[in-house]
C-alpha cells in the first residue's frame, strides 16, 4: 500500500494531458514526470557529446536535449541519435531549416522557439517533416524572446504575453492537424514563470514542460528551480522538467529527481534522510552522508535510509526508513532493517557496513519487484 493512499494530505492530483510519444517515452497523461537535461558539448564533437548524453543517462535522464545551431550539428545528430540510449530533442531556434534537418537526423521531437523560428509557412515545414519522420514538437515559449506583436501589445514579457505566444503557435500546429506536442513556458523570474504556467494548464490539456530558464549555478538555481518548479508540482501541472544550471547536466538530472522525489512524485535510487547534527552527534553525521551519497549513486531501485546522529529522533526515523543507522555512546550505533532494530554496528566500519545493507536491501526489493510482476 503506498503512503499517499494512507496518508490523504500527501495527495498530489496531476492535471489531466493528452499523452504524446518523444521517442519511446510517454510524456503527459498518467506517464510518470519525466526528467531532461541538455548537453553544452560542442553537437559536433560527436563523441564529447554521445559521452555526456550518456552520463545524463546513466545519471537517470529519461530524454536529453541537443543544441542544433547550425548545419554540421544537424548532420552530427546522424551520428549521435544510433549511439545513445535516451531519445534526443534537437533545439532549433533561428533557422527552419535545421528543424527538417534534425527530423531527417533521428531526433525524436523538436524544441521550436516560436519567437525565433520565422513566419507560419517556416513553421508548416517543419510540421510537414516532423509528422514524415515520427518526432513530436515541443513549443518553448521564453520570456526572453517573445514576438515583436507581443511586446508592442503588453509593453513587456509578462504572463499574458508568454501564454499568447504559445496559444497562436498551437492553433497553428492544430490547423495543420498535428497534435504531437507539448509546450513550455519559461522565465527567469520565478513569479512570472509560475504565473504564465498556470495560466497555460487551463488554456491548453497539451503536456507541460516545466521549467525556470537561466535559473544560475548549482546553489542559487537548485533553490529558484525547487520553489517555482516545487510549486507548480505540487499544483499538479507538469509532465517533463528540466532543471537549467549553470553547472554539468548530470546536476540537472540530480536535482530534478530529488524535487519530484520530495513531492513523491517519482522515485529512482537512495532518499537519504538525514540530521543537520549537532553536539549530541554520536559519529561526524556531515562527513558521513556525503561519503554515502559518493557510494551509493549506483543505487536505481527507490528506497529510504537514514542517518541520524543520535537517539531524539533516530529510532523514530529508522522505522519509516529500509534501512538506518542512529548514532549512540562509545563509538558505536544501531542499525535498523525494515525499521526495526536490527544490531550494534561500531562506528569505524559504518560507511562500507551500511553500503552492504543497503545494497542487500535493495537486491530484495528488486526481487520482490520482479515477483510481483510475474505473478
Amino acid at each position: 500500500m503506498s503512503l499517499h493512499s494512507i496518508r490523504p494530505w500527501r495527495e498530489i492530483p496531476r492535471r489531466k494531458s493528452r499523452q504524446i510519444m518523444v521517442g519511446n517515452v510517454p510524456v503527459g497523461g498518467d506517464a510518470p514526470i519525466t526528467v531532461q537535461t541538455m548537453t553544452n558539448t560542442l553537437t559536433t564533437d560527436v563523441a564529447a557529446t554521445i559521452a555526456q548524453v550518456q552520463a545524463a543517462a546513466d545519471a537517470g535522464a529519461d530524454i536529453v536535449r541537443v543544441s542544433v545551431p547550425d548545419e554540421a550539428s544537424s548532420k552530427a545528430l546522424r551520428e549521435i541519435v544510433p549511439e545513445v540510449s535516451v531519445p534526443i530533442v534537437a533545439d532549433i531556434h533561428f533557422h527552419y531549416k535545421r528543424g527538417i534537418e534534425a527530423a531527417e537526423a533521428g531526433a525524436a521531437c523538436l524544441r521550436i522557439n516560436p519567437g525565433n523560428i520565422g513566419d507560419e509557412k517556416r513553421v508548416r515545414e517543419v510540421i510537414r517533416a516532423a509528422r514524415d519522420h515520427n518526432c513530436s514538437i515541443r513549443i518553448g515559449v521564453n520570456a526572453g524572446s517573445l514576438e515583436r506583436h507581443l511586446l508592442e501589445k503588453y509593453g513587456e514579457p509578462c504572463p499574458a504575453a508568454m501564454v499568447e505566444s504559445g496559444l497562436d503557435h498551437i492553433k497553428i500546429l492544430q490547423d495543420n492537424d498535428f497534435h504531437e506536442f507539448k509546450i513550455s513556458c519559461k522565465a527567469s523570474d520565478v513569479f512570472m514563470a509560475a504565473a504564465a504556467y498556470q495560466q497555460l494548464a487551463d488554456a491548453t490539456d497539451a503536456p507541460i514542460h516545466l521549467g525556470i530558464t537561466e535559473a544560475g549555478g548549482l546553489m542559487s538555481g537548485t533553490i529558484k528551480s525547487a520553489i517555482g518548479l516545487g510549486n507548480l508540482l505540487w499544483s499538479g501541472i507538469g509532465d517533463t522538467v528540466r532543471v537549467s544550471l549553470s553547472a554539468d547536466p548530470v546536476e540537472e538530472v540530480k536535482v530534478g529527481y530529488e524535487i519530484l522525489k520530495s513531492l513523491g512524485l517519482r522515485h529512482r535510487g537512495v532518499n537519504i534522510i538525514s540530521c543537520p547534527s549537532c553536539a549530541r552527534q554520536g559519529f561526524d553525521v556531515i562527513k558521513t552522508v556525503e561519503t554515502l551519497e559518493k557510494r551509493l549513486e549506483h543505487i536505481k531501485t527507490p528506497m529510504s535510509l537514514s542517518i541520524i546522529g543520535c537517539v531524539v529522533n533516530g529510532p523514530g526515523e529508522a522505522l519509516m526508513t529500509d534501512v538506518g543507522f542512529t548514532g549512540g555512546g562509545a563509538g558505536s550505533g544501531m542499525v535498523y532493517l525494515a525499521g526495526k532494530q536490527s544490531h550494534k554496528l561500531g562506528n569505524e566500519g559504518m560507511i562500507d557496513h551500511i553500503v552492504e545493507q543497503v545494497e542487500e536491501r535493495a537486491a530484495q526489493l528488486e526481487a520482490e519487484q520482479a515477483k510481483t510482476a510475474a505473478e
